[in-house]
């Protein structure tokens, strides 16, 4: 459900909101990543979901740049 939801309020945003949130995610993705490296990171499962909301984010981008 959570996904589902995830989805139906990026499908709302302008092109202009997913670009900006897709930069905070790969930041945020960078610093995930950095602190895994270093043995910092408690939670590595947010790495993964960190990627599959950047490739989902990304998909929307494309379908709207498709519909217009």
């Amino acid at each position: 459900m959570k996904t589902k939801n995830f989805v139906e309020d990026l499908k709302k945003k302008s092109v202009d909101e997913l670009n900006a949130q897709l930069v905070e995610a790969k930041k945020e993705l960078f610093n995930l990543r950095f602190q895994n490296a270093t043995n910092q990171l408690d939670n590595t499962g947010r790495i993964k979901e960190v990627r599959k909301n950047i490739a989902r984010i990304q998909t929307v981008i494309t379908e709207v740049s498709k519909n217009n």
